[in-house]
């Protein structure tokens, strides 16, 4: 049996957002810090520091993608929360570990060596989403923004 929120035609999971067939494939994943993360202050002496927290170190993520269905979005709001597994694989050096959990079985050498590549797990919360038809061309464009709890 299927996780809910997941499909055939991509890596991407959103569990707590069914995907059904046909609304993305070929989607884009867009990943920043968020604001919080950019904390950044000139010493008396001009030198550049980071000031941030490390509990501020998360990720603000958009999902977007222009197929011929929407997400499962009905009943979803703004504040709700969402695992991802993205389709974005994060990269890490040999011998060290990963920052975020690890999709099981995604773990892989990168080209070249010397990283490996691994497809993480997200939790967050939803922070906008927006969703649009063309009716006669039958494509539905939607896009969700979610930012780390």
């Amino acid at each position: 049996m299927p996780i809910l929120g997941t499909n055939e035609d991509t890596l991407l999971h959103m569990v707590g957002i069914g995907i059904p067939r046909y609304s993305a494939r070929a989607l884009t994943c867009d990943i920043k810090p968020i604001e919080a993360a950019k904390n950044l202050r000139r010493t008396v002496d001009g030198v550049l520091r980071s000031v941030v927290y490390d509990q501020f170190k998360k990720y603000a993520i958009t999902v977007s993608c222009k197929d011929q269905q929407p997400p499962a979005l009905d009943g979803i709001f703004p504040g709700d929360a969402v695992t991802l597994w993205l389709p974005k694989y994060f990269a890490y050096p040999t011998g060290g570990s990963p920052n975020r959990q690890v999709v099981c079985g995604s773990e892989r050498t990168a080209p070249g060596g010397g990283f490996v590549q691994y497809l993480p797990i997200l939790y967050c919360r939803i922070m906008d989403w927006s969703d649009n038809i063309d009716e006669w061309a039958h494509d539905e464009t939607w896009s969700i923004d979610f930012e780390e709890e």
